[in-house]
């Protein structure tokens, strides 16, 4: 695969969606994936392509009664397929919710389902530090933040423990490789914080 896959699937999320904050979830999910590639040795273009486009159609059909025929993430396998996307791509987007009925069973979309929640839960970190900084993130205060439930309460805490337990990695090493992944990216993020 070459670096257009990537660039292409960032054109279709700017077409699909507005929201900042849904763009950089995507952004950050896609930087994670992209760690995890080369982590792995596998194609780096193609796992953040899958991050930049898990959740393309969210903001139109956000799909929050949990349809397993209709809504996210049904709408925009649907339209990538019609455009041309690969079956890998599709596949790996509809295992990410659980209620499509598609298992994650490749490298790709077990590492899908375990650094999406994830990736957002760092970031909610990152930004209730006094510098609102990635840099000033680390394994520890994303753990302690996990078992206060009512931080970022909408991330569900059991995703991100068994997205580990099927990438065959302890959950302190998942934290880390997101960490370092969201880092390598910051400026775009906007987690640069006041010590940039």
């Amino acid at each position: 695969m070459s670096e257009t896959l990537a660039s292409h699937a960032l054109k279709v999320l700017h077409e699909w969606i507005q929201s900042e904050s849904l763009r950089k979830h995507c952004y950050a999910v896609a930087d994670s994936m992209k760690h995890f590639a080369q982590l792995r040795g596998d194609d780096v273009y193609l796992w953040e392509a899958v991050g930049l486009l898990h959740d393309m159609d969210y903001e139109r059909h956000p799909n929050v009664e949990h349809s397993p025929t209709e809504g996210h993430p049904l709408v925009g396998v649907s339209w990538l397929r019609e455009h041309g996307w690969s079956e890998e791509v599709c596949r790996a987007i509809l295992s990410h919710a659980d209620y499509t009925n598609v298992s994650s069973e490749t490298p790709l979309e077990k590492t899908l389902y375990a650094v999406d929640e994830l990736s957002s839960f760092v970031i909610a970190v990152a930004l209730v530090r006094p510098t609102k900084s990635i840099h000033d993130v680390d394994v520890r205060a994303v753990k302690k933040k996990m078992k206060d439930k009512a931080f970022a309460r909408a991330v569900n805490r059991d995703d991100i423990i068994r997205g580990g337990a099927e990438l065959g990695m302890p959950l302190d090493d998942v934290i880390a490789g997101v960490i370092d992944a969201l880092k390598a990216d910051a400026e775009r993020l906007g987690l640069t914080g006041t010590s940039a």
